[in-house]
């Protein structure tokens, strides 16, 4: 139940802005996509939306509240993490630099994605608040302590529990170049929730990745690494895979604790 309402909940809400969307354009001759505002308003709807269904017509019914640990950790634990973090970021633009940005279908997608972050940078000062403060925070709640913390609680494996949520992140993103770098950092963030249980563990690493993405377009009109310092992408693999491996080990042999959430 708690899966179909999130899921009808998210559709309804994107029909709904899309509502909006066609009738000022139709109606009023307005084109709402020109404005970051209407941008910045549509995310949150689409959203928010989902998160007080899910916590009307789910958990109320079972008397029941939306619970998360926003608890600190010791410093250690930042020392592991935000490295691990930098390690998959690496690792992850290796395979995103992979998929094709040219040809009939893709190359069209590609276009549009592009245009679409340069209209979104136009407002440097709302992008890095819808990217780097809100969309941690909700997006983390959403993924990572709602469904993934939900499919834990019902059952499911952890490991697959964070497979789903991390799928389900990289599916939202809605085209094929932040997918890859979705699932694999929904990834990481899932495991470090999962260990930690503490939803600002997730969060603090999502806005860092977010704020390096935003840093890069800001300097460089890019989100790639390897464009922005000139270079070979196998480096980023190898300086990925050597950095996530090595604080991954020591992550996990230094926070050996069960999930009691």
């Amino acid at each position: 139940k708690g899966i179909f309402v999130l899921l009808f909940s998210f559709i309804i809400s994107a029909v709904f802005i899309a509502s909006i969307l066609e009738f000022s354009l139709k109606k009023l001759q307005i084109d709402l996509t020109s404005a970051m505002l209407f941008h910045f308003v549509s995310y949150l709807i689409i959203f928010l939306i989902p998160v007080f269904c899910f916590d009307y017509f789910i958990l109320k019914l079972e008397n029941k509240k939306l619970n998360f640990n926003f608890s600190p950790k010791n410093f250690q634990t930042y020392l592991l993490i935000f490295p691990m973090m930098l390690g998959i970021m690496l690792f992850s633009e290796f395979f995103t630099n992979l998929i094709p940005i040219e040809g009939k279908w893709l190359g069209g997608l590609y276009k549009q994605f592009s245009l679409q972050l340069a209209f979104l940078m136009t407002d440097k000062v709302a992008m890095f608040i819808m990217v780097v403060l809100y969309a941690p925070i909700i997006e983390e709640i959403i993924f990572r302590g709602i469904i993934q913390k939900g499919l834990i609680n019902s059952g499911v494996k952890p490991w697959m529990s964070i497979l789903i949520a991390s799928l389900v992140f990289g599916i939202i993103h809605g085209n094929p170049w932040q997918f890859v770098g979705a699932v694999l950092m929904g990834s990481v963030l899932g495991l470090v929730y999962y260990k930690t249980k503490s939803l600002l563990m997730p969060i603090l690493l999502h806005a860092f990745n977010n704020f390096c993405s935003f840093i890069l377009l800001a300097s460089g009109n890019t989100e790639s690494i390897a464009k922005t310092f000139n270079l070979p992408e196998w480096t980023l693999f190898l300086a990925g895979i050597i950095i996530f491996s090595t604080f991954y080990y020591l992550f996990m042999k230094k926070n050996k604790v069960v999930y009691t959430e």
